[in-house]
């Protein structure tokens, strides 16, 4: 059931990450493409979830994963907010 789950999740990061760049597509916003690299990066952390013989979350190597997943967002939101600010003053 867990590799089942695990297939579902992945899809749905997979599918999130097609929107986010479709978005960055229409608009050439860069936070979009970051969007896009970190939900494809979750996906692949599920995949590979998946696919271990003896699948546990606890495992560093998948919060290492994670978390370059998540650096990769706030990167994005503090990138955009700086072109923002710099615009304002």
């Amino acid at each position: 059931m867990n590799p089942l789950m695990s297939g579902a999740i992945a899809m749905g990061y997979l599918v999130a990450g097609l929107f986010f760049l479709r978005f960055w597509r229409r608009t050439d916003e860069s936070l979009f493409l970051y969007f896009c690299a970190a939900f494809w990066i979750l996906a692949v952390q599920r995949v590979a979830l998946a696919l271990t013989a003896a699948p546990s979350e606890d495992d560093t190597l998948f919060y290492i994963i994670r978390l370059v997943a998540y650096v990769v967002l706030l990167a994005g939101i503090w990138q955009k907010n700086r072109a923002s600010g710099s615009e304002k003053g």
